[in-house]
């Protein structure tokens, strides 16, 4: 089987025979299952660094992410101990909760957990295709708009867009190399994050003039695509945990793209420019924080 990912994470591989770290095939077989608790698991990009970081490990089998609890639940030979070296650089605070017996009910389940790789790749490219075109048009109307906010949304577009991208280029490609295309990807959303808290910073010291009517208007075109995507991914969320994370993440953009119409109606009101860059400034923050979380991934 194929693996596929959005926010942030998942290669899709070039092979179509079932794949065992991604689900288990009728007569693949565990001996353990760890079960881990990882708090920073919070969106697209940590599962896709914890699937990288794992993959290669012959003595697992099967991964198992539960994203409200915050838990994986690895299917694997042998001790638990090189399972857990690799998930601890990652900085998501990973903590070892339990090892015990295989059942053959988990693994019943884990082969009950098979995706459709081919129909979650179509949708993972639309989802691309609509953040990347995004990117651009936000950035070009918040400039014009002179928002922070609006910018600071469409560099989250790009970070989007730069985890979807980077499961369409993994095909096919080695784990170093798929680690390499995540640090590209990782240093230009820093890059970006780090130029609007910059842009922020110097708007709120020499002053700024943001046109609400052209914010609220291209938030509404941004929460109207984000609803896009969010129905698109709404028909995989029960499927892959990677889509479900997608899913997750993509109602995330929508309250983002909310806060910058509410914010757009406070800068209306009110003629300041304080809404515009509280909104900004936690947008950047965000973005930052995603940055941060794919450099720390090793391989």
């Amino acid at each position: 089987m194929a693996d596929t990912c959005k926010n942030s994470c998942g290669c899709i591989s070039s092979r179509n025979e079932p794949e065992p770290r991604n689900g288990l095939t009728e007569t693949a077989s565990a001996e353990w299952q760890t079960r881990y608790r990882i708090p920073k698991m919070d969106c697209p990009s940590e599962e896709r660094m914890i699937r990288m970081a794992l993959d290669g490990i012959d003595a697992v089998k099967a991964l198992s992410f539960d994203l409200q609890q915050r838990e994986l639940t690895v299917m694997h030979d042998g001790d638990a101990g090189v399972i857990t070296d690799k998930l601890q650089p990652l900085n998501l605070g990973t903590v070892l909760e339990s090892t015990e017996q295989a059942s053959a009910e988990a693994l019943q389940n884990a082969r009950n957990s098979a995706i459709d790789p081919a129909r979650e790749a179509g949708t993972l490219k639309i989802l691309l295709a609509i953040n990347a075109a995004m990117f651009v048009i936000e950035l070009a109307i918040g400039i014009l708009a002179q928002s922070t906010g609006l910018i600071a949304d469409s560099m989250d577009m790009f970070a989007d867009a730069a985890v979807y991208g980077l499961a369409t280029y993994a095909v096919g490609h080695s784990v170093k190399m798929q680690v390499r295309a995540a640090h590209v990807a990782g240093v230009l959303q820093l890059i970006l994050a780090l130029g609007v808290l910059l842009e922020v910073g110097r708007r709120f010291w020499f002053g700024s003039e943001p046109q609400s009517t052209l914010m609220i208007a291209m938030a509404v075109v941004a929460l109207i695509a984000n609803s896009i995507c969010l129905y698109l991914i709404s028909a995989h969320r029960k499927g892959g945990a990677h889509m479900k994370a997608s899913y997750i993440f993509s109602a995330n953009d929508v309250i983002i793209n909310l806060g910058i119409i509410l914010a757009g109606g406070l800068v209306a009101v009110t003629g300041s420019n304080y809404p515009d860059l509280i909104i900004g400034t936690v947008v950047g923050l965000i973005v930052l924080n995603g940055a941060r979380r794919i450099l720390a991934l090793k391989s």
